[in-house]
């Protein structure tokens, strides 16, 4: 699979990246799918489930913090916090921004 980052306008736009979303904190399942947009503070996380009629969206993201050099991203929103894996990509999330 691979990923494509464009940006206009300074909004940037994914396609075709699948990720891992796991809420942090105990009990929580992981959500596997493809990650519509990259995270960016004030927006929302939408990620599409596979059978492409469904989405797990998150409350607005206040904070985006990149692991380097790894595709590994944790994002605070207003509500949660997350642990965002990108899985085998040739380009990383370069655009995620925290503001």
């Amino acid at each position: 699979m691979r990923m494509e980052v464009h940006s206009s306008k300074g909004v940037a736009k994914v396609s075709a990246v699948q990720v891992v979303l796991r809420k942090l904190g105990r009990g929580s399942r992981a959500v596997t799918g493809r990650l519509v947009r990259a995270p960016r503070k004030g927006s929302v996380v939408v990620i599409e489930f596979s059978d492409g009629m469904h989405e797990y969206v998150t409350t607005p993201v206040k904070r985006v913090l990149r692991l380097a050099p790894r595709d590994v991203f944790y994002i605070e929103t207003v509500n949660s916090r997350y642990r965002l894996e990108v899985q085998g990509n040739e380009r990383s999330l370069d655009d995620a921004s925290s503001g």
